[in-house]
């Protein structure tokens, strides 16, 4: 049975934002990719046009009686997001909560150098509203890590404002914004960068089972989350606000992808930067997203 969690934002009359369960909420996404047509995405790789790249409705190789959609890195794609296998709404999407249950491949035995990214996060470029990006990123060299933040601004002069975790060892590697992909980056502090520390979540491996995953995207805050595997706690990784830079303000597309990088290392391992030489599998459960109430 899948395990689905919608959360849906609620603004109570005193202007404070409450979390409050819902079923059914109009234009919101739920895609369980239980069958093989997709009702809510569209597939958009502008890489190798390989079938075996994506299926939807099969079965998981890890978690018996479980339909996925499976995304299949074609190890004769070149380096580039979006070359690899990619979904991305058919429809715009806004503030609200977004979630997603997934497995990363697991590499650390056939390939521990792979540079290869898997994404999730909201884009779409507005010639006059600039970009709106907001992302979870695993550099599967090292499942520990997860990468969160967002990209905003007009092409060729964009801001990331962005967080790095370690979740097994508890660590917040950095907290910062720059100008640009190559510009300095300047730590974040205060509201910016809450919670300052964060727990581990003994053995997280993203590789090693099914995880939830969400954020919710407010016009004046941004929280990234993941549901606890033993607790089902939301454990808070980063709460950001207290200041509009970086938050999108446009609509965006709600996407996953999964592609070859031979530029961007994980964290830990400065060498992750090969190119894959198996098709390795990334595994995705459902995704959701519920508009925030008015």
């Amino acid at each position: 049975m899948k395990k689905i969690i919608l959360i849906v934002p609620v603004i109570l009359t005193m202007g404070i934002f409450i979390f409050t369960k819902c079923n059914h909420h109009r234009d919101a996404i739920l895609e369980n990719f239980s069958s093989a047509e997709l009702d809510n995405f569209k597939y958009g790789s502008t890489g190798n046009e390989a079938e075996f790249k994506w299926k939807s409705g099969v079965d998981s190789p890890t978690e018996p009686g479980e339909k996925i959609l499976s995304f299949k890195i074609d190890p004769t794609d070149s380096a580039g997001a979006g070359r690899g296998p990619e979904i991305i709404s058919k429809d715009f999407t806004h503030f609200g909560t977004y979630a997603a249950r997934l497995k990363v491949p697991d590499v650390k035995d056939v390939q521990p150098n792979v540079g290869a990214v898997v994404g999730y996060f909201t884009y779409h470029m507005d010639g006059e509203l600039g970009l709106s990006e907001i992302d979870f990123e695993w550099l599967i060299a090292d499942p520990e890590v997860i990468y969160v933040g967002t990209w905003t601004g007009p092409g060729g002069k964009l801001r990331r404002i962005g967080r790095t975790l370690n979740m097994a060892k508890g660590i917040i590697y950095s907290t910062t914004t720059r100008e640009g992909h190559a510009g300095t980056r300047s730590p974040l502090t205060g509201d910016q960068n809450q919670p300052v520390s964060i727990m581990a979540i003994e053995g997280y491996n993203a590789s090693s089972q099914f995880y939830t995953y969400g954020f919710d995207w407010y016009p004046d805050r941004l929280k990234w989350w993941m549901i606890h595997p033993e607790t089902a706690d939301t454990v808070v990784l980063w709460d950001y606000h207290g200041s509009q830079l970086g938050i999108p303000q446009n609509h965006s597309r709600y996407r996953m992808n999964f592609w070859h990088t031979n530029n961007w290392s994980v964290e830990t391992n400065p060498n992750s930067l090969e190119k894959p030489i198996h098709p390795y599998e990334l595994e995705i459960d459902w995704m959701s997203y519920e508009p925030l109430e008015k």
